[in-house]
């Protein structure tokens, strides 16, 4: 049993949305965490592309703030930021317990995220990540080193948002044979077909609203055409499968040809179009619009997303939750830190 209050250091990789959004969570239940868990979590450092800041004792509450709000004065990231210092030097030469990884995922070489989870394994650091890159590209090597090290690497957020899916499979349903995952793995694609959907509205129009309420990026493609479901398949069938599988190994298909037309004769047959992702254990993986009945458990609304997993003792069971957004993110992140201090 771990004495009370046990400290754990942790830094930031990538401060932007997940990364502030960690920071904001930590400081907001630092107190109840060292209460129910009997962890100290402190916040010695923080690197993005402005810069890397550190403080060994942890970083107050009021820096972080001003670091998320990129305020310009006292604290901003110019007259804060460590002179000469990189985010591989914060990682490799700052003692602490956990980097938590969180820069943008790049699916095509991994980079900066995979250069990064190694140094801090290699270092002797716990990982937890959001970068879905990284484990899309490289999940053997990434995890062969991890247990080299004998350091934990965890990746919730990378999925399935604040849906506790790899946790459920891996802890709560561990002695089960998951026999296929099934579901909603964007929730950008959903909001867009649950609005046309719903008020009959056109693919470009719903795009355009989704872009301006911040639901969808500048940049929309890799989620629409089905991009961004595929490289989860892919981290799902490693880790849940035991596969070495890659992007090329999935069938994929994204929304853009989906029309109201098409969404009203759904309807009208008892059935929604929804873009699902599949994988199973005979190593099938796709993404594509499918129609799903309108009482299926599937059929979530908005920026939703859900899974449905199929087992060979606990049956089928659904897990629905909030798949984007910071705080969403950071909840999910916050769970793996918690988990490793605790386990380790």
């Amino acid at each position: 049993m771990k004495r009370k209050n046990e400290t754990v250091r942790i830094s930031i990789i990538g401060f932007g949305y997940v990364g502030s959004g960690v920071a904001e969570v930590v400081t907001r239940k630092r107190a109840e965490i060292a209460r129910k868990h009997g962890l100290d979590l402190k916040i010695v450092g923080v690197a993005d592309l402005r810069g890397v800041v550190v403080d060994e004792d942890g970083l107050s509450a009021k820096t972080l703030r001003k670091l998320s709000a990129g305020e310009r004065g006292v604290g901003s990231w110019k007259e804060a930021a460590a002179e000469g210092l990189t985010s591989l030097d914060l990682i490799k030469e700052v003692e602490h317990e956990v980097v938590v990884e969180a820069t943008p995922t790049n699916v095509e070489t991994g980079e900066p995220g995979l250069t990064h989870i190694i140094s801090a394994l290699e270092a002797g650091r716990h990982v937890v990540t959001s970068n879905k890159g990284p484990l899309a590209l490289e999940y053997r090597r990434l995890t062969e080193l991890a247990a080299r090290r004998g350091r934990e690497l965890r990746f919730e957020a990378a999925v399935g948002g604040a849906m506790p899916l790899i946790s459920l499979v891996r802890q709560n349903l561990a002695g089960n044979g998951v026999i296929s995952l099934r579901g909603i793995l964007n929730g950008t694609c959903n909001y867009i077909l649950t609005r046309m959907a719903e008020e009959g509205l056109p693919y470009e129009h719903v795009l355009k609203e989704a872009k301006e309420l911040g639901i969808a990026e500048t940049d929309p493609s890799k989620d629409v055409e089905g991009t961004d479901t595929a490289v989860k398949l892919v981290i799902l069938a490693n880790s849940v499968f035991e596969r070495n599988a890659t992007y090329k190994d999935v069938a994929v298909a994204g929304i853009t040809e989906i029309t109201t037309d098409a969404l009203r004769l759904a309807s009208e047959a008892g059935f929604v179009i929804k873009l699902i992702g599949e994988v199973n254990k005979e190593g099938f993986l796709r993404v594509a619009p499918r129609l799903v009945p309108k009482a299926d458990p599937l059929n979530v609304g908005g920026t939703l997303n859900v899974a449905k997993v199929k087992t060979d003792l606990a049956g089928e069971i659904t897990v629905i939750g909030k798949g984007a957004g910071p705080i969403e993110a950071a909840s999910a992140v916050l769970s793996d830190i918690i988990w490793t201090a605790k386990h380790f």
